[in-house]
């Protein structure tokens, strides 16, 4: 799942849409500052205040003439702005840092915070949702913040005296820098463009619209039957598409008797997702059986017609595209979501991150792993052993087992709330730092599948919404439910423990997910439920291994439709759809086939995140490997005081962020070297 800062992300993972971080100027806007007043305006400072600051007058000077418009004044106005604004020393710079970042905290903690109230209807269990709250959940209230800021000046204030590092200069000087330095040049980060109002409140109805969309997109699995009629699941399950449907089909495995049948009917209700011939009528409605193998629907014992979700699910990705395209002609620099997503946020450029997947998906030890897989599971693979949960030491339990033990625990919001500070001392905290910690969190019922959304000031609290049925919360809710709590974890330490506000978090989403995966892998662990196998760490390796394998292909599938609406702008939902599927199946052909044994198959477009969460898939692969990386470093020493450590750095750059994590930058040779000995290890 993803993570709400944002969100979740933030929202778990997007950055927060008030913080504009997009670069440069709006492309519409006039240049009134002529470069012989930029030249003259530097010149005047470097004699007022030496050229031992030459570097940074020049940046600041540059960039606030880019982004001053003739509403700001005239080429006059400008220069006596810069120098009646430029502050004289070190001491007043850094009297000017604190006080901006000070009140920055106090407005985004409670933009943050008047969100997250908004969007209770949307995101948590109650009373049916009507279209006023929707109304209310799409209002983004920082929308004007930016306008705001440059109307009053205190954008320009910024800039002139913290001005924007690029990525490539962030990366040169960034391991020389104090911490004070850095929190500056976070400082520059925060106004770059002048993206109107309008367009961002446009952009945020948009994804809040998807993400309702895919909150109540729910399949009533007891009114499914198989191709011999027959019902496989209990009565009162419903799974969420994609992550109940697929976690379901995960622990189909432990299931000897019709666990193969359940999965290959999970797989044929993907399909009929990615094809939208769903039948409308049974999305979020248990009135109607249905049989996915003929795709025909029942009232009773008669088959009756019905109409096909309209192209729902693209139409979304749609919107959301050309929200962002919107806001493409305000960031010259970065002039596509795609680059402002994975330069400018991610930090990690998207080109490199597509070949680096492209590599791991094509390394040997992958096909010799799928040949392990099908040997332990005496038959060839199937397309959705992309989702094989062999390795785990759950996937040999039973699933009613767990969830007996769970809705014991916890059968309420309540339980969960009380239970955080024993998961945490269960993990090596003492009892003063765990109950620390989750004096930081409320845990709160979820709509959904679960996220979690971090608070963006002191005092407030970071959020776990969970998912909890009328019985208490079954195994998969818990499971997720671990994943979720390792983001508030991150959140908390990564905001409570920073020495300055600027700093605060991780490089981007994927440094979250990496501790919620490592909070997630331990689930069993928190039940009381150990693992003695000797050869566990082979075979978490393994696990790992297939589970990048499996996300990459998806993050791939995502970042190609992104390329694709670029390039087709004006593609109706219908042609989106057929060109989604034709990028789905040729990534299939091309990586997995030759694994699989089987071609043209569409299961990689079947991930939520895709809908709701535009190129937030990127951050799952990578977070997988910062993950390993991280398990690898932290075996032999305290895990709390690893962690504390870790994740209380700041925000650096990701390669800056994991050397002084763990010494090396992010990479797929640790997994895949790791992955090449288990292999070895573990006999065929």
């Amino acid at each position: 799942m993803k993570s709400n800062k944002n969100i979740f992300l933030a929202l778990t993972v997007l950055p927060m849409l008030w913080q504009c971080t997009l670069e440069n100027r709006n492309s519409q806007a006039s240049k009134v500052i002529p470069e012989t007043t930029v030249r003259e305006t530097i010149d005047s400072l470097l004699y007022y205040h030496g050229t031992a600051q030459k570097a940074l007058i020049e940046k600041g000077v540059r960039q606030a003439a880019t982004l001053w418009d003739t509403s700001d004044g005239t080429a006059k106005e400008f220069e006596a702005f810069c120098i009646t604004q430029y502050v004289k020393d070190d001491t007043a710079k850094k009297v000017l840092f604190e006080k901006i970042s000070h009140n920055l905290e106090i407005l985004y903690g409670n933009f943050n915070h008047i969100m997250v109230e908004l969007l209770k209807p949307l995101h948590l269990t109650g009373p049916d949702m009507q279209p006023i709250d929707e109304m209310f959940g799409s209002y983004n209230v920082g929308a004007h913040f930016t306008d705001d800021m440059f109307a009053n000046k205190i954008a320009f204030i910024t800039i002139l005296n913290f001005p924007n590092y690029t990525l490539q200069e962030k990366t040169e000087l960034g391991e020389q820098w104090s911490r004070l330095e850095w929190a500056y040049a976070r400082l520059g980060d925060v106004f770059t463009s002048r993206v109107p109002s309008i367009i961002l409140q446009n952009l945020n109805n948009a994804l809040t619209k998807a993400e309702t969309y895919i909150s109540e997109y729910n399949i009533y699995m007891g009114n499914i039957i198989s191709q011999n009629n027959q019902t496989l699941f209990a009565k009162d399950l419903k799974l969420i598409s994609h992550w109940g449907l697929r976690d379901e089909l995960k622990s189909d495995y432990a299931d000897k008797e019709n666990g193969l049948l359940k999965q290959k009917t999970i797989y044929e209700i993907m399909k009929h997702i990615i094809y939208q011939d769903i039948p409308q009528n049974v999305i979020n409605n248990n009135t109607f059986t249905w049989n996915p193998f003929n795709n025909k629907v029942y009232h009773g014992n008669t088959s009756i017609k019905f109409t096909s979700e309209p192209n729902t699910r693209y139409e979304h990705i749609l919107n959301v595209f050309h929200a962002e395209q919107k806001v493409d002609a305000y960031s010259p620099q970065s002039p596509t979501y795609i680059s402002r997503n994975f330069n400018d946020y991610m930090e990690m450029p998207q080109e490199e991150l597509e070949q680096l997947f492209i590599k791991f998906i094509s390394s040997p030890e992958i096909n010799q792993i799928a040949q392990l897989i099908s040997q332990r599971l005496g038959r060839s693979l199937e397309p959705f052993d992309i989702w094989y949960d062999g390795f785990k030491a759950r996937s040999g339990i039973s699933e009613d087992m767990l969830t007996e033990k769970t809705r014991k625990l916890f059968p309420n919001t309540a339980a969960v709330q009380t239970h955080l500070p024993v998961i945490l001392m269960k993990l090596g905290f003492d009892k003063n730092k765990a109950e620390e910690i989750v004096s930081h969190v409320v845990v709160e019922p979820s709509r959904g599948a679960g996220h979690a959304w971090g608070s963006e000031m002191r005092g407030d609290k970071a959020h776990l919404r969970t998912r909890i049925g009328e019985k208490g919360m079954d195994y998969k809710g818990y499971n997720i439910a671990v994943h979720e709590f390792g983001h508030n974890v991150e959140q908390t330490l990564s905001l409570y423990q920073m020495d300055y506000y600027m700093l605060k978090g991780i490089p981007n989403t994927a440094f979250t997910e990496a501790l919620a995966f490592i909070f997630q892998k331990r689930d069993l662990e928190l039940l009381d439920i150990k693992d003695n196998n000797p050869d566990k760490i082979y075979f978490e390796t393994l696990d790992n291994v297939w589970d990048c394998y499996e996300i990459m292909g998806v993050s791939l599938v995502d970042m190609n439709v992104w390329k694709w609406m670029y390039q087709n702008p004006n593609a109706t939902p219908e042609a989106l759809k057929n060109q989604v599927i034709l990028i789905a199946k040729d990534i299939w052909n091309k990586y997995y086939a030759p694994v699989f044994g089987k071609k043209d198959e569409p299961i990689l477009a079947i991930y939520s995140h895709m809908i709701d969460a535009p190129l937030y898939l990127s951050a799952y692969p990578v977070g997988y490997l910062i993950e390993f990386q991280i398990e690898q470093y932290i075996r032999d020493k305290s895990f709390p005081k690893e962690i504390e450590r870790i994740y209380t750095q700041g925000r650096f750059t990701p390669d800056i962020w994991m050397k002084k994590a763990v010494g090396q930058p992010v990479s797929i040779e640790p997994m895949l070297d790791a992955a090449h000995q288990a292999l070895q290890k573990i006999k065929h």
